[in-house]
Parts: structure tokens; C-alpha cells; sequence
């Protein structure tokens, strides 16, 4: 809400520029320090791992595309490639770095949230503090506290909408248009899926916004198109842009990519069947537009109370349901329900481009092909562990909606009645979410597919896993491994990890020799007996077999009959507490 007393203004401005400043040190260095925190006392093999170990690669001159199949974008894993040629192998550094990132999109995201709460008939600050607060526990790196490509994507994502509403109050000046739509290109090749659904939709409301504002959105289409020119670019002259399309879009698409049922499925959840209802009841009272009074007052309680149904019910899942996967898939079932809410209420406020064209009118559409992109990965489940600050913004667009814009004195009046259930709303939703999104994180619901059990908390000895820490055997077992190969095995001999869930070449600074470094369904695109035979072409002198994973799944599906083919070439030279060496038959 603009000020109306200019000296107020002026003398309220130093004062908001503190609070701002406290307000944002403390979402960033709560969020990072929580990430870190999160780093230290768990640790995901099979993930960390592929990340690190093909960083690795590519440090050491390795080429993704070219020199090896890899059916994932590019920057994440150059990114992590920069920080080991800078600073060395040391895992730390890499925590480091997914702290500061979980600690900006944290930053971002309030920041996007105060510049479109800021308007409307709500408290831009607290509104804008309270739905940024729950992202210390539900940011891009706290759920999964590791450098990982969803979190870079979301993180770049964020940057993105604060660029373009930071240009729009500067009347899109050319040069900054131009390098803001080169931005929206680069989440396409953080993550393929996520950051391709995010152009495409920035185009459509681009090219619909530009209906009003033509040089403007020339202006971020060229930018666009030219950051998509640029990448394919640089990948031509290094990879080939055949080879990278076969890999991330034909090579994935044919392991990952899900029906449109299955995306579409989220929406199918029986619970949606009086969560749905009860959330369009409450809009609909609160976006009613009611002459001041006790009535409006009443209403506004009520739809308020209304809308809070669904956020009470998954705190109240905390304490209802025994099992702890049951009590998470209640706090996941808000996802269709905001969705559906923020598509709609964005559907209405189109409607308000005949009197005022403002870019916060398409992020909701912009931010929802995003999502829905992401689903291909992993749907529901399993793909909105780094997209909890988009939810947050579309939370956001749902109340402001409802909450309205104060155009004059008038509507002032009227909106003010409301304010106090929309704030007590805002209030609720704030702390449900830090309770269940806390209690999300800090119970690995997520991470159930790794082994995370154990009594002891065990930290690493060797200098490279500096920070490493694991429950279980798993680091006392690598260890016993590492010291092996650097006594018996040369180390300019090939070795043939399986199914390489272990940081082995990032740790020991070996060159893998090998196409693949871990073997699973969505990375590894040959077949047992493909494997075998590059084996022999590479010469492959060792293999290093791990008999006990992390992983709860066998990731491998023919694992018993890969090794019976490489018993022809392999004899047993050693057996360690997790491990079977393989040596090649002389012959």
C-alpha cells in the first residue's frame, strides 16, 4: 500500500530498510545453517555419489555426451567440476556450496513474495516474513541436503521471477530485458524436464502479456530464445548437440518420462473430495465483495477458517496417524489442492488485464508449468522435495487474490474488515507448515529409499569425505576399500565398479576408465552383455563388487547375470567386510 503522507514515508523508510535487512540475514543464515546441519548427520550414497563421481570426470577432461553417456543436463555437474579444480576433493566444500544456495532461494523467495504481497490489502512485510519463514525447513536443499540439479533448477527459477518483477518496475529497460529472458533459458539445462516446462510456459505468458506491453515482451522472447541459441552453442562446440539431445531427451525420456495419467493421477487422490470443496468454499466467501460490517466481518472468519481446514488437518496428522509415511503424504496432498486453487484464482485475475497489466498476473501460470514439468521426473511424491518455495508463492498469489487490491478509499474500507482473518489465516499457515515441514526433513520420509539406520553417527577419516557422516558400516567398509586399492591396485589399472554406489573415484582422484560409474536403470543404457564386452575393450583389469548397498532397491536388474558373465574374465583375489575384489585371468 502506498504511502499517503510523504513525510511518514520518508521518515518510515530507514526503518523498513532494518526490518528488511533482519528479516532477510535471518531466513538465509537460518536456512543455510539448517542445510549444513542436515549435511553433518546424513548422507545419501547412491545420489551424492553421481553428482560427485561424474563431476569428478569431467575436472579430470571428460566430456558428458561425448566421451560418456549422461542423461542429464549439464550445469549442475560443471558447477561441482568447478569447485574441485578450485578448491580440491574435499566433500565440505560441496556442503558449503548447498547451504548457500538453500540459504539464496530462501532469500529469493521472500523477496518475490514481499514484492507481490506488496499492493494488495495485506501487511507486505509479516505476510511476506510468515510464508517465507517454513522455507528454513521445506527449501530447495533442506529436505535433501545435497548439491542436487532440482535444487540448482528451483533456485534458478526464483532468481528468474525476482528479475522480472524487479525489471517491471523499472519499465523493462532494454539491455536488462534482454539478459533477463537469457536467464529464463539456463533452468533448461540445469534440468531438462523442469526447466524446459518453465521456458515454454514463460513463453505462452509472455507472448499473452505482450498482447498490452509488445516491446517489452520482444524484448524477453529474444532474450529467451537467444539464451537457448547460446547453451546449444557452447554444446556444439564441445559435446554436439546431436549427441546431447540423444542423450537428455531421447536416452531419458525413454527411462523416466511417465504417462500424462500418471502425472495427471495427483489430482485423483480421494482426499481431494472434501479438501477441494471446503478450500473453493472459503475463497469464495473471502473474494466476496460485501459492504463493511459485522456480516463482512463474520464472513471473512468464516472463509478464513474454511481455508485453514486442509493446513490444520496435516498438523493434526502429526499426532493421528502411526505411520510416519502416512502423516507426510497428508502434508503432500496440499500440493493438488494449491495447484488447483492458484490456477483458478489466477484464471480470475486475467480478468483485471482489461484495467491493469502486471507480470504478478502470470507467474502463477509460468510457476505452474514449472511444477507440472517437474512431475515428469518423479510426480508427487517424489519430485516436490525442492519445489516447496514455488508452493509458497503460489500460496501467496491465492491469498492476495482473495485479499484484494486497495483501489480507493472506498474498497480500503471494505478490504480492511477483512484483514484480521486474512492475516490469522496467514498466521496458520505459517506455523503448520513449520511444524509438518520441520517434522518432513528432520524424518528422512523422503530419503526412505536409503539405508539411513544405525546407532552410531560415524564421520569420515579420509581427507577427501572431510564432513561425511553415516550411520551404519558404510564409511568404516569404503575406507577398508580404499586402503586396498591404494596398496594393491595401480593406479593407472581400469576398474569396474558394481554397481558403484561409493564416492570411489572422487575420493582416491582416479580417472574412470569405465563409460558408466553407477549402474541403474535411468543411467546406464547397455545390457549385461554390452557390459561385459566393454569391459574387455577397455581392458578392465579389476572388479570391485558391493555386496551390501545403502540403497534399499537393487538398482541393477540383472545383476546376477552381469556377474556370471564376467566370472569368464574375473577371478576372487579379496573379500573385505562389504566388498569382493575381482582381478582379470591372466592368460
Amino acid at each position: 500500500m502506498a504511502c499517503r503522507d510523504p513525510q511518514r514515508k520518508n521518515r518510515s523508510a530507514p526503518s523498513n530498510c532494518v526490518c528488511d535487512l533482519l528479516a532477510g540475514t535471518f531466513l538465509f543464515l537460518c536456512t543455510a545453517a539448517f542445510v549444513l546441519w542436515q549435511n553433518t548427520h546424513v548422507t545419501v550414497l547412491w545420489d551424492l555419489s553421481y553428482i560427485l563421481e561424474n563431476a569428478t570426470r569431467i575436472s579430470l577432461g571428460q566430456t558428458p555426451y561425448r566421451d560418456f553417456p549422461f542423461p542429464y543436463a549439464p550445469l549442475t555437474f560443471l558447477v561441482q567440476a568447478t569447485i574441485i579444480k578450485l578448491c580440491g576433493r574435499v566433500v565440505l566444500h560441496h556442503y558449503f556450496y548447498a547451504a548457500l544456495c538453500g540459504g539464496l532461494a530462501t532469500l529469493v523467495s521472500w523477496r518475490i513474495l514481499l514484492r507481490l504481497v506488496a499492493g494488495s490489502a495485506l501487511p507486505a512485510r509479516l505476510t511476506a516474513f510468515l510464508l517465507a519463514a517454513p522455507l528454513i525447513f521445506l527449501g530447495t536443499n533442506s529436505v535433501f541436503p545435497h548439491p542436487f540439479y532440482d535444487s540448482d533448477c528451483t533456485l534458478f527459477v526464483l532468481f528468474c521471477i525476482w528479475l522480472l518483477l524487479r525489471l517491471e518496475r523499472r519499465d523493462f529497460p532494454t539491455l536488462a530485458t534482454i539478459l533477463c529472458g537469457i536467464c529464463f533459458a539456463v533452468p533448461l539445462f540445469i534440468k531438462q524436464n523442469t526447466g524446459l516446462a518453465f521456458l515454454l510456459s514463460a513463453v505462452v505468458c509472455v507472448v499473452f502479456f505482450g498482447i498490452r506491453v509488445r516491446r517489452s515482451a520482444a524484448l524477453l522472447l529474444a532474450g529467451m530464445a537467444s539464451g537457448v541459441i547460446i547453451g546449444l552453442g557452447i554444446i556444439q562446440c564441445t559435446a554436439g548437440v546431436g549427441n546431447y539431445l540423444h542423450w537428455t531427451i531421447q536416452f531419458a525420456s525413454s527411462r523416466r518420462l511417465p504417462g500424462i495419467s500418471t502425472v495427471l493421477g495427483v489430482y485423483r487422490d480421494p482426499g481431494l473430495l472434501w479438501i477441494v470443496p471446503v478450500f473453493a468454499g472459503g475463497l469464495a466467501l473471502l473474494s466476496r465483495p460485501i459492504a463493511p460490517g459485522l456480516w463482512r466481518r463474520m464472513i471473512g472468519w468464516l472463509g478464513a477458517s474454511l481455508l485453514s481446514l486442509p493446513f490444520l488437518w496435516t498438523l493434526a496428522a502429526l499426532f493421528l496417524e502411526e505411520n510416519a509415511s502416512d502423516r507426510v503424504e497428508v502434508l503432500l496432498r496440499l500440493w493438488p489442492v494449491v495447484l488447483i486453487a492458484s490456477f483458478l484464482m489466477a484464471v480470475l485475475a486475467l480478468w483485471q488485464l482489461r484495467r491493469r497489466v502486471a507480470i504478478a498476473q502470470i507467474i502463477p501460470f509460468i510457476l505452474l508449468g514449472a511444477i507440472h514439468g517437474a512431475f515428469l521426473s518423479q510426480q508427487l511424491w517424489g519430485s516436490t522435495y525442492a519445489l516447496w518455495p514455488l508452493l509458497m508463492i503460489l500460496i501467496a498469489t491465492i491469498l492476495i487474490a482473495a485479499a484484494g487490491h486497495e483501489k480507493n478509499d472506498e474498497e480500503r474500507s471494505i478490504r480492511k474488515s477483512a484483514t484480521l482473518p486474512m492475516m490469522a489465516l496467514t498466521g496458520i499457515i505459517s506455523l503448520v507448515l513449520l511444524g509438518t515441514g520441520s517434522y518432513y526433513s528432520l524424518s528422512h520420509e523422503r530419503l526412505e529409499y536409503a539405508d539411513l539406520s544405525g546407532e552410531t553417527l560415524l564421520h569420515s577419516k579420509l581427507p577427501a569425505l572431510r564432513g561425511v557422516a553415516m550411520r551404519g558400516e558404510w564409511l568404516a567398509d569404503f575406507e577398508e576399500l580404499v586402503a586396498y586399492a591404494e596398496r594393491e591396485i595401480p593406479r593407472g589399472d581400469a576398474i569396474l565398479m558394481l554397481p558403484g554406489e561409493d564416492l570411489f573415484y572422487f575420493t582416491t582422484g582416479r580417472t574412470p576408465q569405465f563409460p558408466v560409474v553407477m549402474l541403474d536403470n535411468t543411467v546406464n543404457p547397455y545390457s549385461a552383455e554390452q557390459i561385459a564386452e566393454l569391459a574387455r575393450q577397455r581392458n578392465v583389469g579389476w572388479l570391485v563388487v558391493k555386496r551390501s548397498l545403502q540403497l534399499q532397491e537393487e538398482p541393477l536388474a540383472f545383476r546376477g547375470q552381469l556377474l556370471e558373465l564376467l566370472s569368464r574374465d574375473f577371478e576372487a583375489t579379496e573379500s573385505l567386510d562389504n566388498y569382493d575384489i575381482y582381478r582379470r585371468k591372466q592368460k
